[in-house]
């Protein structure tokens, strides 16, 4: 059965578009993270490596490409600059030189208490129930992985 023109305009309008809706929360979602990561000096991404480290210290360069969705052209600056800021070390495999460990300095081991404030001020701002929010995130992770897929 053939789309009426009214259902073709309709698919047309900016407000009805996932891809808008999702880009305009991450916007918002970034500007909501700006102060509070400026707070800890870390950026966005930056903050990402550092989730990953606390969950998990001593995770593989690749490893951490993979869970961030990021290449290692896009990492190696950003874990440079941890390094720099004394948060992370980046340390060679002994046993294979192209594989390269992250380990959380103890400042970054540190900074985890002070981050910890972090999701319950993103909660508050949200304005919706912890089983919303985890329900959305399951969504949108599902999403995500249909369309990688």
């Amino acid at each position: 059965m053939p789309s009426s023109p009214a259902t073709a305009d309709a698919a047309l309008l900016l407000d009805n578009q996932l891809c808008f809706a999702l880009y305009s929360a991450s916007l918002a979602m970034t500007k909501l993270y700006k102060p509070l990561l400026d707070a800890l000096g870390l950026t966005y991404p930056q903050y990402l490596v550092m989730l990953v480290l606390w969950e998990g210290d001593g995770v593989m360069v690749s490893e951490l490409g993979q869970r961030l969705s990021l290449d290692s052209g896009t990492l190696t600056p950003l874990l440079k600059r941890l390094e720099a800021a004394g948060l992370i070390s980046r340390m060679r495999d002994v046993q294979d030189e192209r594989r390269v460990h992250i380990h959380l300095t103890q400042a970054g081991r540190k900074l985890k208490a002070r981050a910890g404030k972090v999701p319950a001020r993103v909660l508050a701002a949200s304005q919706c129930p912890l089983a919303e929010i985890n329900q959305l995130t399951r969504q949108v992770r599902s999403l995500r992985e249909r369309l990688v897929a």
